[in-house]
């Protein structure tokens, strides 16, 4: 089949943890020339692998796969580069005559890339003092309710465990008189190519089976070895990349604040309130066309859905 590289089209795949989203990648991509872009915050750092369900190697011999271990866990790496750096690599891909498939659960990153990011005006170091320490002392639903009050469409997208974003948002808008969203209208870059969005919905209560099962896995792999080498080589939740579930449970573990039951307890839970965030973010973009799924065994099925919506 042929796919028309004019416009060009992108393809992007979304969902809540333990979806399905790299088992569509990787069937569509054996279907036709891809390469997959992975908008996972946390798989880019090296020696984070069995805690973040990287691709494995061998997947990644087959497919071309970017953003997967280029970076270690103490080096700082933001939505906004994912996104710059993302766009290059895209038009490369397009060049080559390939289809550019973005697959992960990292909102963020997939808007930076996508649509871009406006960074705004420079940090007001006062200002931004001034509310972190409000959020300190009130807490961020407090900010959030008065983000509501001044910028309502902004507040809208964000819930209280975005603290940067809520900050950041007040500080634009005291800073400016101007709320970020309407910043975002004036100053949002016209996206370079045509993006396809699907994404991967399960039941509820399936989903949670699968994210427990996931976590068992995870623990059978050897995720405490991993976590123990990166103790090891003087990594720790004080580092941005490893404030991850998972992995923060696992350095509490090791730490003796917490049994082994009660680690495993937290780290279902808490990926279960993450597969949540995720589908609330993800709900808010209408551009989603999205597919039930009940068992993996469809997914085969919907990867030829896929490259029929791509023709």
């Amino acid at each position: 089949m042929e796919l028309s590289l004019q416009l060009p089209r992108v393809l992007v795949i979304v969902g809540p943890t333990a979806s399905g989203k790299t088992a569509l990648a990787l069937d569509v991509a054996r279907r036709f020339p891809s390469e997959i872009l992975s908008a996972d915050s946390r798989q880019v750092y090296k020696l984070l692998n069995i805690g973040t369900a990287k691709p494995s190697v061998e997947d990644r011999k087959i497919v071309t796969h970017h953003f997967v271990d280029e970076l270690l866990p103490d080096q700082h790496f933001s939505a906004g580069e994912f996104g710059v750096q993302g766009r290059k690599i895209v038009e490369e891909i397009i060049k080559r005559r390939s289809l550019p498939i973005i697959v992960g659960g990292t909102g963020l990153y997939i808007r930076s890339l996508v649509d871009g990011l406006f960074s705004g005006p420079g940090r007001e170091e006062e200002l931004r003092k001034e509310l972190e320490a409000r959020l300190e002392s009130e807490g961020a639903e407090a900010l959030l309710d008065e983000l509501r009050k001044v910028d309502p469409k902004a507040a809208s997208k964000m819930l209280p465990s975005n603290q940067r974003r809520i900050v950041r948002a007040l500080e634009v808008y005291y800073a400016t008189g101007k709320p970020i969203s309407q910043h975002h209208g004036e100053h949002a870059p016209r996206s370079p190519f045509d993006p396809l969005f699907i994404g991967l919905q399960w039941d509820r209560k399936i989903l949670y089976e699968r994210i427990n099962g996931r976590v068992e896995k995870m623990l059978a792999a050897g995720f405490l070895d991993e976590v123990k080498e990166l103790i090891g080589k003087g990594y720790d939740d004080r580092f941005k990349s490893l404030q991850t579930v998972g992995y923060k449970e696992a350095f509490a573990f090791f730490r003796k604040e917490i049994s082994y039951d009660r680690m495993v307890e937290l780290m279902k839970q808490n990926t279960r309130r993450f597969a949540k965030r995720q589908l609330t973010w993800f709900r808010r973009d209408e551009r989603i066309r999205w597919f039930e799924v009940h068992d993996e065994a469809e997914i085969p099925r919907i990867a030829e859905e896929v490259l029929i919506l791509l023709k």
